[in-house]
């Protein structure tokens, strides 16, 4: 995986690639208020991915 940060319309993102993704298509791409989110929901979220 690889991480680059960008910005949208004056805000900071966050584009994460897959290993997969050797061309860097195809980013998870989000901005400070949905990381926070995230972060708020880490357990929720490690819990889906288990099942």
């Amino acid at each position: 995986m690889s991480v680059e940060y960008d910005e949208f319309k004056g805000n900071k993102m966050i584009k994460l690639y897959a290993e997969a993704d050797a061309e860097k298509k195809y980013p998870f791409m989000f901005g400070k208020t949905k990381a926070k989110l995230i972060i708020e929901n880490l357990d929720e979220i490690q819990k889906f991915v288990k099942d």
